[in-house]
């Protein structure tokens, strides 16, 4: 229910975005970004219209990419992309096209463009992988350094404890007052004050969940890089305002170094992958002329 409310408010905002008139929003080398194309990929991938500037973002850095699989000669064969085409209608639409027809038809998507976008996205994905994921390891010294760096990355329950304060859009500008009543009274008491989420009574504590099935991706992932009793910055969801605190996680223990080897090793590939694009799209952008408008 909260993932289909979040999408509604989406489209809803986003709707009324797409009335403004069109414009250039980018320019990546010869090729535009028009607004209504930010506005076509936010509503693709469900997000609100304060995502806009970071769609845009996103949109720039697929056209740098997309330029250079085509400078490099890359190309993803029609049969792969039949095949893909294939798997989306299999797992998607009980393996019946002419729901997808249906469906895009709904969205005044016509089937061919949308193939050649998931092209493109076979293309994209191919050419990050060549240049950063394929360039990423990890190795024994440093997985052993960041399990032994983050043991709380690695515990046996994949629940935790938060504590929430969630105020209302109207209620934005209590933020500051919120603050100081936490600071002078302490987060649990604040939240019993201020807070409009289903937990204040309880002084805002969601007890032992897996976060992505109560809350929003913004929050989960500043729920992840919170340390046991540190408290969240401001977080703004669809206008409404969380502030998160990690608890002390629960008595659960570490998973042996054997047990957490899969995680740990993601972990470092995905922090040096990340790393490894930065520096890619940062080489790509100084080769070529990038304006956003």
């Amino acid at each position: 229910m909260r993932n289909v409310l979040l999408l509604a408010f989406a489209a809803a905002a986003l709707a009324s975005a797409a009335d403004q008139v069109d414009g250039v929003a980018a320019t990546v080398g010869t090729e535009q970004i028009l607004r209504s194309d930010v506005i076509a990929e936010m509503r693709r991938a469900g997000a609100d219209e304060n995502r806009y500037g970071e769609v845009l973002n996103a949109l720039v850095e697929r056209k740098l990419a997309a330029k250079a699989a085509k400078d490099s000669g890359m190309t993803i064969q029609e049969w792969v992309v039949d095949n893909r085409v294939r798997e989306i209608v299999d797992e998607g639409f009980g393996g019946d096209r002419n729901r997808l027809i249906e469906a895009l038809s709904r969205q005044k998507i016509p089937f061919t463009d949308w193939r050649q976008k998931i092209k493109d996205d076979m293309v994209v994905s191919a050419i990050r992988w060549h240049a950063v994921d394929k360039n990423v390891s990890a190795s024994p010294s440093e997985l052993r350094a960041e399990y032994k760096a983050h043991p709380e990355r690695y515990r046996t329950s994949g629940k935790a404890s938060v504590s929430v304060i969630l105020l209302k859009p109207e209620d934005a500008e209590r933020r500051a007052e919120v603050m100081d009543a936490v600071a002078a009274e302490g987060f649990a008491a604040a939240a019993r004050r201020f807070s409009v989420d289903g937990k204040a009574s309880e002084g805002g504590l969601w007890k032992e969940i897996r976060p992505e099935d109560e809350f929003s991706p913004e929050v989960c992932a500043a729920i992840s890089k919170l340390a046991p009793g540190e408290m969240s910055d401001w977080l703004d969801v669809n206008e409404w305002s969380f502030l998160v605190r990690n608890e002390a996680p629960a008595s659960a223990p570490p998973r042996t170094f054997a047990e957490a080897y899969e995680d740990i090793e993601a972990n470092i590939k995905a922090e040096k992958a990340a790393a490894l694009y930065r520096k890619w799209m940062d080489g790509l952008r100084a080769e070529t002329y990038v304006k956003i408008y």
